[in-house]
């Protein structure tokens, strides 16, 4: 049987955090996730001759439906990079027209802002490098302060050279490796309406080549439906002949079998796989990408350092534990209270009864 796909937008316990103790803050960063399940299928039989193995994984775990985008980069820029020890911030998400940030200020008082029209449009001129300490900076909790250990430094990734780190065992977030990525865009079994080996060959669930995206002034897809995906320069505005595009408003039926968005053109993720001793991976084309490179068959890597107009990344996290499967959170609320209210009620008989034999 299918499952619905895990679309909530909540740290999980966090009305049993409000409801025991003073708890902090949510998080400003949340995500939309994909599950990713038929553990241990079949690769991908096409690509399986350059690429041993690719698309298969052993495990369930979750993939963000969309790319980072500017609003939620903005927001991490803002809890750490008031001093932006590591260059986190580049300057051509200003510049460029595709860029979608600015910042102001001073080092140790930098302030960032996204421009307008851009706050839902993948964050872009970002490094693996950022990639792995913004993943870090979830994994920590989202804390606010120095580029240091504490917030971007170590968690998931103990940041290094950009091509030694591995993924710590107990990472919460990470960034998928190439199969992992590979998997969520273009993995359907036969049996359950896929292609009859199992893959097609772009990541809105087709083996044609997507109709090109347009687009409306403020940069959302203008004929959203099946199979149409942002590439090959189509969408035109900000002044651009093809540019980013909002996540997402290519709408439900351009999503891949798990349900993600814009993993075929918009902009490139990066993934976790090491393809030489230089270089990480990248995939999924881009907005002026043609249609050979937003297929499953492209495969890019480039060095970690690199940043550019195209290039983007979405994050990944293990499949949580349901505890409570189908209570809502006000359910779930409800309950924690009736526990707490039937605990102090039996403590007030236990001390009533001492004190009146």
């Amino acid at each position: 049987m299918k499952r619905m796909n895990d679309s909530t937008q909540v740290v999980v316990g966090i009305v049993v955090s409000t409801v025991l103790f003073t708890a902090p803050a949510v998080a400003e960063v949340t995500f939309e996730w994909a599950t990713v399940w038929n553990v241990s299928n079949a690769a991908d039989p096409l690509n399986s001759a350059i690429v041993p193995g690719i698309g298969s994984v052993g495990y369930e775990f979750r993939i963000a439906k969309y790319n980072v985008t500017n609003d939620q980069y903005a927001e991490f820029l803002n809890a750490v990079a008031k001093t932006d020890t590591n260059s986190l911030f580049n300057g051509q998400m200003t510049a460029s027209p595709h860029g979608g940030i600015t910042q102001s200020g001073s080092s140790g008082s930098f302030a960032y802002a996204v421009k307008s029209n851009m706050g839902n449009k993948p964050v872009i001129y970002v490094s693996f490098f950022d990639a792995m300490r913004f993943v870090n900076w979830l994994h920590n909790g989202q804390p606010t302060g120095l580029q240091d250990a504490s917030t971007t430094e170590v968690g998931v990734y103990a940041i290094s050279d950009g091509l030694s780190e591995t993924r710590a065992g107990d990472a919460q977030f990470f960034i998928p490796t190439e199969s992992e990525w590979y998997k969520a865009a273009y993995y359907q079994p036969s049996a359950q309406g896929g292609d009859s080996d199992g893959y097609w060959l772009y990541a809105t669930a087709s083996n044609s080549a997507p109709t090109v995206a347009t687009a409306s002034a403020t940069g959302d897809i203008s004929n959203p439906g099946a199979n149409v995906a942002n590439y090959d320069n189509g969408a035109d505005w900000n002044g651009q002949d093809g540019t980013l595009t909002t996540v997402g408003s290519a709408g439900g039926s351009s999503e891949s079998f798990y349900g993600t968005s814009d993993q075929c053109g918009n902009v490139f993720d990066w993934n976790e796989t090491v393809l030489s001793p230089t270089t990480r991976g990248l995939r999924g084309g881009s907005y002026n990408a043609p249609a050979t490179i937003v297929r499953s068959t492209f495969r890019n890597q480039l060095m970690p350092t690199t940043e550019g107009n195209i290039f983007g990344f979405r994050v990944a996290s293990p499949v949580p534990p349901e505890i409570v499967p189908a209570t809502s959170q006000w359910g779930l609320a409800v309950l924690v209270l009736l526990i707490l209210t039937t605990g102090t009620m039996m403590q007030g008989k236990k001390i009533f009864g001492r004190q009146h034999p």
